[in-house]
């Protein structure tokens, strides 16, 4: 008996690409969001540090010096909150890949549970016929060991 041949292979391997594009795409979007929150860390902790070093002075203030570091901790607060939205969009933008991959991943699932499905019938098909076949080598035996 010939081998089982599923129909649908072209689209089957056609969804699976597209799933491990989509699984691609979120990898990408998470590897973006690590280094955007490792890129706050950084951020929050220089802003820790302008605070600390326009605060920590006892006596004697320059004043020059206060107005640059209020600057750069201003820059660096515009900067945090620029991240911050990065961050949201990214969020978002997570969420819709995600969403995209379970259902790429769904629909390969779906095909995949359609081929083991007709593979199964296929080979009970086979079988019944082979044993159609022997059943009827059997009752030809028969029928000659009988006529003689």
């Amino acid at each position: 008996m010939k081998r089982y041949r599923f129909r649908l292979d072209p689209l089957l391997h056609l969804r699976e690409s597209l799933r491990d594009q989509r699984r691609a795409q979120l990898a990408d979007a998470l590897r973006v969001d690590v280094s955007l929150n490792e890129q706050k860390e950084r951020l929050l902790a220089d802003q820790q540090r302008a605070r600390h070093g326009y605060t920590a002075h006892v006596g004697a203030v320059n004043v020059d010096r206060l107005l640059e570091a209020q600057r750069f901790a201003t820059v660096l607060e515009v900067e945090r909150l620029a991240l911050e939205q990065q961050l949201a969009k990214l969020k978002v933008e997570i969420e819709k890949r995600r969403l995209a991959l379970v259902d790429a991943d769904q629909q390969v699932r779906t095909l995949e549970k359609l081929r083991d499905t007709q593979a199964e019938r296929w080979r009970l098909t086979g079988e019944r016929l082979a044993q159609r076949e022997l059943d009827e080598i059997a009752i030809q035996r028969h029928a000659r060991q009988e006529a003689l």
